[in-house]
């Protein structure tokens, strides 16, 4: 017994450590944004609040259209993520559990396109842009990224061990056919890959920097990580007031991140429930 409470405040210590070491880098950045840029650079650094949090912010909106930006970055985002969970989807769940010509070769095609870097096709993809007449407008960052290649993969590999084909079959002879399937069997039971698919697009298209860089003309449409960018100054750089910008850029993300791990984790307990 005493072992046992033993091995259970150690197993709780360090859990505690590890929350502590990946939590600090959160608590540096929320407390060099109420300092100033001379604070960040003092040795040793003040650990604690200081009192320019309203002062940075304030200099981040007067430099750069925060809000439109960050309007911008959401409906690019949002966009995005919403065609990625209903393409990805619907291609992972045809590859799981239907047959079709080609099936093996296709699904050989779509891995080995995830083992090529996206900065290879960064040239034929403005260029198909340019053609299309979509350079400087959102379609060039919405149309190009509302499917990729691991969604499909991910739901494909859910859907294979989740998805009871008994389930597909009952459907089938009540004649429902792939939509009626996709729609009231599969999806309520991909919700969980869907909450992990969904934050994972979505925080990448938010801090997505080099691909808008190169796409967006118009400042009006610039999205957060570039708007960001060009807080930097050409000959001084003020730290504490980029760092103020970077900590309202990421607010959106954690409460997405919250949200959406609470459902995950409420999905797989039902789940367990259930079994």
């Amino acid at each position: 017994m005493k072992q046992s409470k033993f091995t259970s405040f150690i197993l709780y210590l360090g859990l505690a450590i590890g929350l502590m070491i990946s939590m600090f880098p959160f608590y540096w950045l929320v407390v060099m944004s109420t300092r100033t840029t001379s604070d960040i650079y003092q040795f040793p650094p003040k650990l604690w609040f200081g009192g320019e949090l309203w002062n940075n912010i304030s200099r981040v909106m007067t430099q750069i259209d925060f809000l439109g930006a960050f309007l911008n970055t959401f409906f690019v985002a949002t966009a995005v993520t919403v065609l990625v969970l209903f393409f990805d989807s619907l291609a992972g769940f045809a590859f799981a559990k239907y047959e079709f010509p080609g099936k093996k070769i296709l699904f050989v095609v779509l891995l080995t396109t995830m083992m090529v870097p996206s900065q290879l096709s960064l040239v034929p993809s403005f260029v198909i842009m340019a053609e299309l007449g979509w350079v400087g407008s959102f379609k060039a960052l919405i149309i190009p990224g509302m499917v990729n290649a691991f969604g499909i993969f991910w739901i494909r590999q859910y859907a294979e061990g989740s998805i009871p084909s008994e389930l597909l079959d009952a459907g089938r002879m009540d004649g429902a056919g792939f939509f009626r399937i996709y729609f009231n069997v599969a999806l309520p039971i991909l919700r969980p890959a869907f909450a992990f698919l969904g934050a994972f697009t979505f925080i990448g298209v938010w801090n997505d920097y080099l691909w808008p860089l190169i796409v967006l003309t118009d400042e009006k449409k610039y999205t957060l990580q570039i708007a960001l960018s060009q807080l930097n100054g050409l000959y001084n750089t003020d730290y504490s007031m980029i760092i103020a910008g970077t900590l309202l850029a990421i607010i959106p993300l954690i409460i997405m991140f919250l949200f959406v791990s609470k459902q995950f984790i409420s999905d797989i307990a039902a789940g367990a429930i259930k079994d």
